[in-house]
């Protein structure tokens, strides 16, 4: 079994100031893997202090300076990236081959892109030439105490670690205590890279305890959280008495609006992304909208496709899903399959427990729901596992009213041929992204939810700007003065 139970601080592994140990557990086996340790106030302290002393000079340092740091860790990643693929399935079920072609190269894809936008990025601009001694200054917000979760690790690590080193912010990162070994390992990689002292810094902990004491701490600036909805509610809480910025990233009930016109193929992609990484994401579209003209024939082909699912163990070879990541992510899964039964959605593929040949390891049977309505429990919360919930409209106008009744506004996907329409429809959800014939948004574009989803973007630009503030100056000078 691993022992990972230093934490990293001030550019130094140190041991917690009191021990706290915690098993990591392999969700394909439900056996510990790892033992961390949990940190305590004074961990957390620790790190805010060594952020905000290092804060002075990074905050002022080159942009060429931070952009070498960067490019140092991006090679360092690739090199080891088959260290992050293993570490990701180990500790969060993915099966191997998705940790290796998606999982982690999430992480690749985030550096370069953020790399990209950051090299065009205006840090001090001019304001118009109705005032040509006003500047508009960029400047990094301070302390940043970014919380992750663990169903895509480096996904949301890069999403937050990188613009906020780019930026010229320090930080005090908390990854998941489910999944922490990805992020141990990218610990060792941004020290490797020769970030300075204090600027990353690495405490281990659960919501309650790290989570909590980051969110409220006096001397952090801004909390960066990705997770539940719930948890976002918490931290937004926690973080009002200090006036601090909050971004967050949370859940959602994505609605794939499927016409007759879309392509052949929709359905069947439609089902495999709800299923990929196990369901595990939140924007997968769990909720599929078909027109009645091709319902029934959409339904058989969403069934073949769960019925043709593989399940395996993360480290198996092959195309397959996983197990889901932890006890109580199983239980909570099937509590709402049952919901699904009891509230008389048509179970038409899948089930209640594990699949055939499992008695061990967190796997859940890919299930799917046909005839749901939206008011039911399975079409309202996010199951956060392999269950798709199919349900029928008439007109485009039922269809978008769907889509919208949802406290969540994550992803939409629209599939239709009809280039008019598509456009329309996307105006008209409520949701902060829309992808549409299976068309995958762009680099750089931004990532980020409405309503119960969330605020702020990650990604792009929109990353950087979202750890700045804006600082508006009159009187500048032309040249700097001496």
């Amino acid at each position: 079994m691993l022992e990972k139970r230093e934490f990293y601080i001030n550019g130094r592994w140190v041991s917690p100031a009191k021990a706290n140990d915690f098993e990591v557990i392999n969700p394909s086996n439900e056996e510990p893997c790892a033992v961390i340790s949990l940190g305590g106030k004074a961990d957390t302290d620790a790190a805010v202090a060594a952020a905000k002393s290092a804060f002075g000079d990074w905050s002022f340092s080159p942009k060429e300076e931070r952009i070498a740091l960067v490019e140092r860790i991006f090679e360092i990643y690739e090199a080891r990236s088959d260290n992050m693929a293993e570490a990701i399935s180990l500790e969060m079920g993915a099966p191997i081959e998705l940790a290796r072609t998606q999982q982690a190269p999430s992480g690749t894809w985030h550096i370069k892109n953020f790399l990209r936008a950051v090299k065009g990025f205006e840090f001090d601009r001019m304001l118009g030439e109705h005032a040509p001694n006003d500047r508009i200054l960029y400047q990094p917000i301070g302390v940043c105490g970014l919380i992750t979760p663990w169903n895509w690790p480096m996904n949301q690590v890069t999403l937050k670690v990188i613009p906020a080193l780019l930026t010229g912010c320090t930080m005090v990162l908390k990854p998941s205590e489910i999944a922490p070994l990805s992020s141990l390992l990218f610990a060792e990689i941004v020290h490797d890279a020769g970030a300075p002292a204090g600027v990353f810094n690495l405490v281990n902990g659960d919501g309650a305890g790290v989570g909590t004491q980051l969110s409220g701490h006096p001397d952090v600036e801004m909390i960066s959280f990705t997770g539940s909805a719930r948890a976002g509610v918490a931290v937004s809480k926690k973080a009002a008495d200090t006036l601090k910025r909050v971004h967050l990233e949370l859940g959602g009930k994505g609605a794939n609006i499927i016409f007759p016109d879309a392509d052949e193929k929709a359905v069947k992609r439609g089902t495999l992304h709800c299923f990929n990484n196990t369901g595990q994401s939140c924007n997968a579209p769990t909720r599929m909208l078909v027109q009645r003209d091709i319902y029934k024939n959409a339904v058989e082909t969403a069934v073949s496709v769960a019925d043709a699912t593989r399940v395996g163990p993360a480290d198996k070879e092959g195309r397959h899903i996983g197990p889901v990541v932890s006890q109580a992510q199983f239980d909570k899964i099937q509590d709402l399959i049952q919901k699904g039964i009891d509230e008389g959605a048509r179970l038409v593929a899948g089930g209640l427990g594990r699949p055939e040949g499992f008695n061990r390891g967190y796997f859940v049977r890919p299930t799917v729901f046909a005839d749901v309505s939206n008011d039911m429990t399975i079409a309202r919360e996010e199951i956060f596992g392999p269950v798709l919930s199919i349900i029928p409209f008439n007109t485009e106008d039922e269809a978008v009213n769907i889509a919208n009744d949802t406290p969540y506004g994550l992803t939409n996907y629209v599939q239709s041929t009809d280039g008019v329409r598509r456009n329309r429809i996307a105006r008209r959800l409520r949701s902060g992204m829309v992808e549409m014939n299976g068309q995958s948004r762009g680099a750089g574009s931004p990532f980020g939810g409405m309503k119960a989803s969330g605020n702020g973007r990650e990604g792009g630009v929109w990353g950087l700007e979202d750890f700045m503030e804006v600082k508006s100056v009159s009187g500048w000078a032309d040249e700097p003065f001496a």
